[in-house]
């Protein structure tokens, strides 16, 4: 047990089960859309949240329904921790009418108004300025609800990143700005693209508080995230966080690796986040064999259950393809 393991808060059984289990979740659900990608029942793009999911769960125990969420193209986990049914989101990555986007937005597309889910944003750096706008919102109606935002360090790079922090910063909104660094923006490793790889000094040069987490500890992430939305609730403008994590599968299903060492990806293993914390748990004794066994077979069955739903869904009518698209009836 690492010395950051051993200064863990305390947190109860329950609350533990419950990290572990929706971590467990978001790794099964991304591995068998693996497998049916590698089936063509998925089609299109597909990037996987392997390796990353203490973020996405961490983050979520901290945001309420009230809350805004946006996040990138690899959301899959994002959209399940926030409470999207994996019905809803299984159908839409086969493209089927039942999906959480009427099966028009496919895997990188994950929307969900009931949720306050906006996306699933296939554009690096595009969910940024959206973000602004929702709590922009927030603050204008005078609203208790915050903005969270998702992205990758590759979004760094974009000018939206750096226009986004300074009208967050200049208009004290209440958003939390969540940046998951692991390490590549697709193939190219951040110290080859960016002359100051450190994402949080970035922030700070925009006045806005930042804080590194290591994003591979669950509790971690929602210790610094229940201090971050603390600060941001209590009228202290925006926050960002940098979550240093690893992917340990490609960028998405078409990309070879070459760009990495298969060494480098066994040394980030070891760091798994639902291995670190299932092991912590068993030191601690708050971890049992036959909790795993239920986690893991609960878990199964919603999968499947999911596989199912989405196989026996409906491709959407031809006739209804224009619908939504034109700004009236009968416009060609």
């Amino acid at each position: 047990m690492s010395e950051a393991d051993t200064a863990k808060p305390h947190l109860s059984r329950e609350h533990l089960l419950g990290l572990l289990a929706g971590m467990v979740r978001i790794r099964r659900f991304e591995e068998k859309c693996a497998e049916l990608y590698q089936q063509e029942k998925i089609r299109g793009f597909l990037h996987l949240y392997i390796g990353e999911e203490a973020i996405a769960v961490g983050a979520m125990q901290v945001l309420t329904p009230a809350d805004a969420v946006v996040a990138t193209y690899r959301e899959h986990g994002h959209a399940l921790a926030r409470g999207v049914a994996m019905d809803a989101v299984m159908a839409e990555m086969y493209g089927k009418a039942e999906g959480c986007s009427g099966g028009r937005g496919g895997s990188m597309h994950l929307f969900d108004a009931p949720t306050r889910f906006y996306g699933g944003n296939a554009i690096v750096g595009g969910g940024l300025p959206l973000a602004v706008g929702l709590a922009l919102a927030e603050k204008m109606q005078r609203r208790d609800g915050i903005a969270a935002c998702f992205f990758g360090e590759g979004a760094v790079a974009e000018g939206e990143f750096h226009e986004s922090l300074n009208l967050a910063e200049l208009w004290r909104l209440p958003l939390l700005f969540v940046c998951e660094n692991n390490l590549y923006a697709m193939g190219t490793r951040l110290e080859r693209s960016e002359s100051q790889p450190d994402i949080h000094i970035k922030a700070q040069s925009y006045n806005v508080p930042a804080e590194v987490v290591d994003g591979m500890d669950v509790v971690a992430v929602e210790a610094a995230t229940r201090r971050a939305c603390a600060a941001i609730r209590g009228g202290g403008g925006p926050a960002l966080l940098e979550c240093r994590t690893y992917r340990f599968r490609a960028h998405s299903m078409f990309d070879p690796q070459l760009y990495r060492d298969r060494a480098e990806i066994e040394d980030w293993k070891q760091r798994d986040p639902i291995d670190r914390l299932a092991l912590w748990m068993r030191e601690t004794a708050t971890l049992h064999d036959t909790d795993l066994t239920a986690i893991e077979s609960q878990i199964a069955a919603e999968v499947e259950h999911s596989v199912v739903f989405a196989e026996s869904g409906h491709w959407e009518p031809v006739a209804e393809l224009a619908r939504d698209v034109y700004a009236g009836e009968g416009v060609p």
